[in-house]
């Protein structure tokens, strides 16, 4: 349903329902034209926050990580429980000459020369996965392909044993968002530790018979890494593994099925996969918003901000901005330039983007080559999250080519 915008003021955005339940895109388009910068007041007894809605500012706080900080969170239900438990041992939540070292090591696992060595598994799994999905003829592309083919890869580089991974799979998504609108907070902090202590478990194990993986590069003497920061880093990609392309990967599809002229061009050849894949990720923008904790005075699009206040920056809103993108309401597959945030920008910018393209064109280059036709058989889910926005469950119909 979309939200009335006379309901600003009531407006919640700390309840997870409020996103899922809602199309919030009127609401956003209001406040980058009347109050980019806006202050959500305090709610159920959390403390209030800034909201930044605009793409120029948005980029402004991302470059800015000596004035916006991460290391106390970078999402909004941690910064608003008081701070993460992982400043200054996870790369996400650090900053400054700890973030440059401990993102130099990821660098050294994920670097792009060393995934273009998986392609052509991805490739090859993208392919499988929808020919069975064609097979299938109905089926919910959400846990069918898209569920599989992230968590698949991630777990690949990091060597996680495959009798382990459909349950690191559940317990991601409870990690980070709910399949209803309730959830008990003890069932996140207990999947959020039971990964916590698998991967220590997993990093004894590379310390003692190391292998070509990434959890043995990070365990490797020679970056000095401490057992928290191995541990709390692979908690870290394997969330952001899983997530944002899996998200994608759903929405993608719900949306070439609303779009029948899109999924034509891309089918056809009209668009490159390539550019199809950057309008993908503008579209879902899956991870929907990113914190960051004021370390001083400061001041955007001229409002004040205080010191120690949250400020929280929501991507859907920017990648939808109309003073940076041409008629931001159209998915358009063949969209160029599209210099969208889904992974963020600045310091900060997503270790692993690269791999995350890669899976999200070998989707679609699968698609383009394996399906006629896409159709949605029944309404899709969404997730419940302040910090995901996608779909759980998409119902479609996939029909092989004609010719």
């Amino acid at each position: 349903m979309t939200v009335a915008l006379a309901d600003l003021d009531r407006l919640d955005l700390a309840d997870p329902v409020v996103h899922a339940e809602n199309d919030l895109h009127p609401v956003w388009a209001r406040l980058r034209a009347t109050e980019p910068v806006r202050w959500h007041p305090a709610t159920a007894g959390r403390p209030g926050f800034w909201v930044v809605t605009r793409y120029a500012d948005a980029v402004e706080v991302f470059r800015d990580t000596g004035t916006y900080s991460s290391a106390r969170g970078n999402v909004l239900a941690s910064l608003l429980a008081g701070g993460d438990t992982a400043s200054g041992v996870m790369a996400a939540v650090s900053d400054g000459t700890r973030h440059r070292a401990l993102r130099q090591v990821l660098m050294a696992a994920f670097a792009p020369r060393l995934l273009d060595a998986v392609r052509p598994q991805v490739t090859a799994h993208a392919e499988d996965l929808i020919e069975q999905a064609v097979a299938l003829g109905d089926c919910d592309f959400a846990e069918e392909v898209a569920a599989r083919l992230p968590m698949t890869v991630i777990c690949e580089l990091l060597a996680v044993p495959v009798p382990d991974r459909a349950r690191l799979l559940t317990l991601t998504r409870v990690a980070l968002s709910s399949d209803t609108a309730e959830q008990d907070p003890l069932d996140v902090w207990e999947a959020r530790n039971e990964i916590l202590a698998y991967f220590q478990d997993l990093a004894d194990d590379r310390r003692d018979s190391p292998g070509d993986d990434a959890v043995s590069v990070l365990v490797d003497e020679q970056f000095g890494l401490t057992a928290d920061e191995v541990v709390a880093n692979c908690y870290s990609l394997i969330l952001g593994g899983d997530e944002t392309a899996r998200l994608s990967m759903s929405g993608a599809v719900h949306a070439l099925a609303g779009h029948p002229g899109q999924w034509r061009d891309l089918r056809d050849g009209t668009v490159g996969v390539d550019t199809a894949v950057d309008e993908v990720l503008r579209w879902t923008t899956p991870a929907q918003h990113f914190g960051r904790t004021a370390t001083t005075g400061a001041e955007i699009a001229g409002t004040r901000i205080a010191a120690g206040d949250i400020v929280t920056v929501w991507t859907c809103s920017a990648n939808r901005d109309e003073d940076h993108f041409d008629r931001p309401d159209r998915y358009d597959l063949g969209r160029t330039p599209n210099r969208h945030l889904a992974f963020g920008h600045g310091p900060h910018y997503c270790i692993g983007a690269y791999l995350g393209r890669m899976e999200i064109a070998a989707v679609l280059t699968a698609l383009r080559d394996r399906v006629g036709g896409i159709e949605m058989t029944a309404d899709p889910k969404p997730v419940y999250s302040t910090m995901l926005s996608g779909y759980r469950s998409v119902p479609v119909k996939l029909t092989p080519p004609t010719s």
